[in-house]
Order: structure tokens, then sequence, then C-alpha cells
């Protein structure tokens, strides 16, 4: 699955699930997160404020993460290299 702009969150989250926390870091909580969103990635994205330079990089770094191993992904690391951060 190529992640997009106008990827459904139901189908985000059902393909790949580390995209759940990596949403939920970003304020946009998804289905599994505790509140229902139902639309695309921008959707969700611009009702929580993001541009469209911000949803790029979601795009980016969500199709990153979906060639990642399940276990330890190391998406905690990456996305916030200082622990003290």
């Amino acid at each position: 699955m190529e992640v997009t702009n106008d990827t459904l969150i139901e189908d985000l989250v059902e393909e790949i699930p580390k995209a759940i926390d990596y949403l939920k870091d970003k304020g946009i909580r998804c289905i599994r997160c505790g509140e229902p969103i139902w639309g695309t990635l921008e959707e969700a994205a611009k009702e929580k404020g993001f541009g469209e330079e911000d949803i790029r990089k979601f795009v980016n770094e969500i199709n990153q993460l979906k060639d990642e191993p399940e276990e330890n992904s190391g998406y905690e690391q990456k996305m916030n290299p200082d622990p003290l951060n």
C-alpha cells in the first residue's frame, strides 16, 4: 500500500498498524486511538491545523514506517533521537 494524502484513515491503520502511534504522536487520533476519525489522511491533518508541508512530511514518514520490521521499528528513536526531549 502506497500512502498518499487521499489514503483513508481506516485503510491506513488496517494496513500499517505502526501509523496509529505515529498519528497519535502528531495529535491526530484515529479509530483505534479512542477517537473515531473517518476520511482521508489529509482531511484529518487539516482538521488538526496541519498545512500542506506537514501533510507531505506525514505521507513520507508513514511510507517509511510501512517498510520497517514490525518489531522494534525504531520509530520513536528516529522521530526523537534525543531521549531527553
